[in-house]
């Protein structure tokens, strides 16, 4: 597979709604994950990402401007142990709840579908990151309406085993901007991954569309120990 270039995604893109990126650094002593959020209405660019635990939660950042919590108010990421859990909605607590009664990534996911927002039926995407006696690996889900038709649901999982250092693959709800939205297609696109949290955060946010970018995440995590090292930009302060 080609290696994309993170930053000319983004930039190429207006709108790729809400994406997850999850990888190794490029010195292979970090796993890496972001999540970033984007909105066309009001409703969904009222938001701001805080820390929460180990994880982190969406908020209104005018509540007296909030419509509908149902999809937009969630927590994006949630701690289980070694485990670090990435997603675009409240599955993020099905996953944690499902991982936590000893059911596997894809089984907690069975009990969920893309969103009901029609015409858009928006994908939920997923990612879980496993660190356990300085080995790591990690997959990503995307369950999705097939065509835009919501009878029916597909759902894809892609797993990675040891993944090599300095790459990462991103995966987003959006082809592109439009009416409806049109689904993320395909695997995975595999991109590179830096060693400084501090760059990598500037130039995911600087790539993101001005108008529709909102908050963003960035999580380093040491391999070895599990500390790890945080980073949430909002455009709304």
């Amino acid at each position: 597979m080609k290696m994309l270039s993170i930053e000319q995604e983004l930039k190429n893109n207006s709108y790729p709604g809400r994406g997850i990126i999850i990888g190794k650094s490029e010195d292979g002593k970090k796993a890496v994950t972001a999540y970033f959020i984007m909105g066309r209405s009001e409703n969904s660019r009222n938001r701001i990402f805080v820390e929460d635990g180990e994880g982190i939660r969406t908020q209104a950042f005018d509540p007296s401007k909030l419509t509908d919590p149902s999809l937009i108010i969630y927590a994006p990421v949630r701690v289980l142990g070694n485990k670090t859990i990435v997603t675009n909605g409240d599955q993020t607590d099905t996953i944690y709840e499902g991982m936590d009664r000893q059911m596997t990534f894809e089984q907690s996911l069975r009990s969920r579908e893309f969103e009901p927002d029609g015409p858009n039926y928006t994908p939920r995407i997923s990612g879980i990151m496993h660190l356990e006696n300085g080995r790591y690996n990690y997959a990503m889900s995307i369950l999705k309406s097939s065509n835009g038709n919501p009878e029916s649901c597909s759902r894809y999982t892609f797993a990675y085993e040891n993944p090599l250092a300095g790459e990462g693959h991103f995966i987003h709800t959006y082809m592109c901007d439009g009416n409806p939205l049109p689904s993320f297609e395909g695997e995975p696109k595999l991109i590179s991954v830096p060693d400084d949290i501090e760059c990598f955060t500037e130039l995911l946010w600087n790539s993101l569309n001005e108008d529709n970018k909102v908050s963003l995440f960035v999580r380093y995590i040491d391999i070895e120990t599990g500390k790890y090292e945080t980073k949430i930009v909002n455009k709304n302060q």
